[in-house]
C-alpha cells in the first residue's frame, strides 16, 4: 500500500509541483490550500504523513501542528513544515515542543522533499544534504 501523503500548502504552484513528483515516486497524495481543510482531511482519513506551509490562511502551519498534537489519535503523526526562504524557524517559536521531524525552505528540490520523506518516516528527523538542496 502506497504512503499517504497530505500536503496543505495555500500556493497552488508549490502543491502541483510536490503533488507531481510525490505521486511519480509512488505515493498516495492528497493537496488543500489551508491549515483547516487539513485538519478536516486528517479526521476523514488520517495521513502517513503532514506536510504543512507555515504561513496560510484560516489556520497556519504553527496552529494546524498544535491542532495535531493535541489530539489522542493523530499526536504522533510525522511532520514536515515548509517554510519560506529566509524565514528561519526557531525553537523559540514553538517548532521543537511541536514534534517537527523536518523544515525545508521555498524554494525546495521535489527530489530533496521526496528524500525528506523517506527519512522522516525511517528515522522520524531528517538532516539534509545541502548538496540536494
Amino acid at each position: 500500500m502506497a504512503t499517504k501523503v497530505l500536503i496543505a500548502d495555500d500556493e497552488m504552484h508549490i502543491l502541483r509541483a510536490a503533488e507531481f513528483k510525490l505521486k511519480r515516486s509512488g505515493f498516495d497524495v492528497t493537496c488543500v490550500e489551508d491549515g483547516q481543510e487539513a485538519w478536516e482531511a486528517i479526521q476523514v482519513e488520517r495521513p502517513d504523513i503532514l506536510i504543512t506551509d507555515f504561513h496560510m490562511p484560516r489556520m497556519d502551519g504553527l496552529m494546524l501542528c498544535r491542532t495535531v498534537r493535541s489530539n489522542e489519535s493523530t499526536a504522533t503523526l510525522p511532520i514536515i513544515m515548509l517554510t519560506a526562504k529566509g524565514f528561519d524557524l526557531s525553537g523559540d517559536d514553538g517548532t521543537s515542543e511541536l514534534g517537527i521531524a523536518a523544515v525545508l525552505a521555498k524554494p525546495f528540490s521535489p527530489r530533496g522533499l521526496v528524500q525528506c520523506i523517506q527519512e522522516v518516516l525511517e528515522t522520524g528527523t531528517y538532516v539534509p544534504n545541502v548538496a540536494t538542496f
